[in-house]
């Protein structure tokens, strides 16, 4: 009989995270959800994991949703970093506080849990992370200064996790949304996307189950872009 998994995400409590969770509900994953709101709770009481509130800027919130998952279900196979969106502001008007914040909520997220959850994982043999990411890390785009700047900073990161880890059977990839429907939309926005409309949640949410997956087993330290297009780069 295969052991069912045990997957962590945070920002879970809405948009692609519950979605992400819905997703990995269906492959029969233990959930352990955290966000901010108290949608991570409610969600995780409707499939059947555990939720708490808490902020992916809190090292001790981190540290306390690894324990409880352990403490649960005694494993932890996959994290999906997810957030939400960084300050914005004009380039040069943004205060060194808001860069930092986005620092602790696009970056230093992922860093901590990784420190948390990479000798679980090491121990068990493997595991994957996802960390969501935006379109705009290798495109950078104005209106996402803090957001486009840091998440670029990730995708190094994430790299060079992937290459040290490999061997160890841990694998971590980015994923680079587009405008998705949880933002609001717009004719002017989605004028510029070829697919001529915006993504779902829902397809970012089995990009992610995918990606996690055993078919995913000889990806790592990628950037997958889900952006119907709209980059230009090939």
């Amino acid at each position: 009989m295969a052991t069912q998994k045990t997957a962590i995400i945070t920002a879970a409590g809405k948009g692609m995270g519950a979605a992400i969770a819905r997703a990995l509900a269906t492959d029969g994953y233990h959930l352990a959800l955290l966000s901010a709101s108290g949608g991570a709770v409610a969600l995780a009481n409707e499939l059947g994991g555990f939720g708490m509130n808490g902020s992916v800027t809190n090292p001790a919130d981190l540290q306390t949703l690894v324990e409880k998952a352990m403490g649960r279900y005694g494993r932890i196979d996959a994290v999906v970093n997810n957030t939400g969106h960084p300050p914005k502001g004009k380039l040069l008007e943004i205060p060194d506080e808001d860069w930092h914040a986005g620092l602790d909520m696009v970056m230093l997220n992922v860093v901590r849990m990784a420190r948390l959850v990479t000798p679980i994982m090491i121990a068990q043999g493997g595991g994957a992370i996802v960390n969501i990411s935006t379109f705009a890390a290798f495109e950078p785009d104005a209106s996402f200064p803090v957001s486009a700047s840091l998440r670029a900073a990730l995708a190094g990161f994430t790299k060079l996790y992937a290459d040290e880890y490999a061997s160890q059977g841990i694998r971590m990839n980015n994923v680079l949304p587009g405008y998705i429907d949880s933002y609001p939309e717009s004719e002017a926005i989605t004028q510029r996307i070829p697919l001529g409309r915006f993504g779902k949640v829902a397809e970012i949410g089995q990009t992610v189950r995918f990606l996690l997956s055993d078919g995913a087993g000889y990806i790592t330290g990628q950037n997958i872009r889900v952006d119907g297009g709209i980059t230009r780069s090939v």
